[in-house]
């Protein structure tokens, strides 16, 4: 069984159209899909003391996650304000991560140690996590990054690709040909695995030599929030149980290698579809005050 973690940012989605808040953040995401599919997962963040955090960790216990390493400081949580239209979520506003901003993670020699123990780690540009990022490769696991849109940001980049074995970007409705483009960029700067998420087009795979085009498990959407982080989830959950276990065939069989890599894209597509069906990341809403 592969093992991960995922450390930053966690909120809750406010929806303004139904009054609930749903769990979420890009790693917190990570690691509950990470644990739906299977996988032994935890979580390392920041609590605030707010009803918000409250109901993360009421969440996070529910689902059997380890929090033990996460932090909790006086204040707000994060969240963000959320409308769905036609079954797009539209963010509106948010607090930029509450007392995440003001408390970011700093490594402990505890908190290294820990993290030995698990064969990767999922951080994203939400989590206010970039400088601990060499202090995690010197770690001897893998190291995943999602970039959301920052992607264009050159200086991010060069910072970060770096330290990273997977950057996933949201591409949005870019034209193949700047995806790619992208794609390149990201591995030139040290990314070794470079996956671009382009909604209803599907996703695209860039490992230095090769492209992988994965089309889309089309369906219904009631609520599209989490599909980014349900695909990336997937895809690392199953392309990395194959490294764990088949370490030399991986690297030394090419169309073993290729045909991994096509099943962990298929599988991550049709993960994300299914969390297209769902309110929120993952569900599990709670009213909330106005």
């Amino acid at each position: 069984m592969v093992r991960v973690l995922g450390i930053g940012d966690n909120v809750c989605d406010k929806y303004i159209n139904s009054g609930y808040m749903y769990p979420g953040g890009q790693a917190l995401n990570f690691a509950v899909y990470a644990k739906q599919l299977g996988a032994d997962a935890a979580y390392m963040g920041v609590f605030g003391t707010d009803d918000v955090a409250a109901h993360v960790i009421a969440t996070l216990d529910e689902l059997g996650i380890d929090r033990s390493h996460c932090r909790q400081y006086e204040g707000e949580n994060g969240y963000a304000v959320v409308n769905i239209v036609d079954g797009e979520r539209i963010f509106i506003a948010s607090n930029k991560g509450g007392v995440l901003k003001e408390h970011p993670i700093i490594l402990t020699e505890n908190d290294k140690e820990y993290i030995k123990t698990f064969d990767l780690v999922h951080t994203s540009n939400n989590s206010y996590f970039d400088d601990q990022l060499p202090v995690i490769s010197q770690l001897g696991i893998l190291v995943s990054y999602d970039f959301s849109g920052q992607w264009k940001e050159p200086a991010k980049v060069r910072a970060v690709c770096k330290y990273i074995d997977y950057g996933f970007m949201s591409c949005g409705s870019l034209p193949d040909k700047e995806v790619r483009k992208a794609c390149i960029q990201l591995y030139e700067e040290g990314c070794k695995i470079v996956i671009a998420t382009c909604g209803s087009k599907g996703s695209v795979l860039y490992d230095g030599k090769d492209f992988f085009v994965q089309p889309p498990k089309l369906v219904e959407a009631v609520d599209t929030l989490g599909a980014g982080d349900s695909f990336a989830a997937a895809f690392l959950v199953s392309f990395v149980e194959v490294q764990k276990l088949e370490p030399l065939r991986i690297k030394t069989d090419e169309e073993y290698y290729k045909n991994t890599v096509k099943k962990a894209l298929e599988t991550a597509a049709s993960f994300a579809a299914k969390t297209c069906l769902v309110h929120g990341a993952f569900g599990m809403g709670k009213k909330f005050k106005v």
